[in-house]
């Protein structure tokens, strides 16, 4: 898979009755799910192949770490940080509502870029204290001797380039809220089927998740699609591309 910014998510569902995982990656102009079971990252190497060296879009789950380029999803490391605020540990929601108030700063910058009020550049200008002043915060949970910070501190810190890949690279949003997005049909779904019966009905429901989701993302009508589809079949024609819209 060659699309150079991709955000990828997954979320567990079962197959036969024992666990497995529904996957999504998401390009701009095309959707993949696939369900398999396991969460390894061996599923993303099938996925991506061996040589992909784009940036993904996700949380922090450590399969993702094998692909090099991330971006880390701050919706996910908000919810975290006010997890800390939420505590009892009056050192643990201090370093909270610290990281919390450059977190909203990144956010309100973010939104101004999206809209086009500020460029990127302008962004990456005013972002640069906001980096700092974040940075500094984990080194202090880091070496706070508090093991309800330490371990937390140390993973983003070390990995703390993995937080600003949207400052540098065009196409990268600083959340994964495209890949939640499209989940979220997968999710009801879930719910009221109770996953799959076989290995089939699982080929099934991650073909038509997938034409689901590209058709809107193209805005692209579903049913004309699938009527094209059933003709091409009923006619030993190939199967209309999803990959561009025609």
């Amino acid at each position: 898979m060659d699309s150079l910014v991709l955000g990828a998510d997954e979320t567990p569902t079962k197959q036969a009755g024992q666990k497995a995982w529904l996957w999504t990656i998401v390009a701009s102009t095309f959707t993949l799910f696939t369900m398999r079971g396991s969460r390894a990252a061996t599923v993303l190497t099938e996925l991506l192949g061996e040589t992909f060296s784009g940036v993904v879009m996700c949380d922090r789950a450590k399969m993702y770490w094998q692909l090099g380029r991330l971006q880390w999803c701050w919706a996910h490391l908000k919810r975290d940080f006010q997890a800390l605020i939420d505590s009892s540990d009056h050192q643990v929601k201090r370093l909270g509502h610290d990281l919390m108030r450059p977190t909203k700063r990144l956010f309100r910058e973010w939104a101004r870029c999206r809209d086009g009020t500020i460029t990127r550049r302008t962004l990456k200008r005013r972002l640069t204290p906001v980096r700092r002043e974040i940075e500094h915060l984990l080194l202090r949970g880091l070496f706070s001797g508090n093991p309800k910070l330490i371990g937390m501190c140390r993973e983003l810190y070390d990995h703390r380039q993995w937080l600003w890949t949207f400052l540098d690279q065009d196409g990268v949003d600083p959340t994964n809220n495209l890949s939640e997005r499209s989940l979220r049909h997968a999710v009801i779904w879930r719910k009221l089927s109770f996953g799959t019966q076989s290995a089939a009905g699982s080929r099934f429901v991650e073909t038509t998740l997938t034409v689901i989701e590209t058709c809107r993302q193209q805005s692209r009508d579903l049913f004309t699609y699938l009527t094209d589809a059933v003709d091409a079949h009923f006619r030993s024609q190939p199967s209309p591309s999803l990959i561009t819209k025609p």
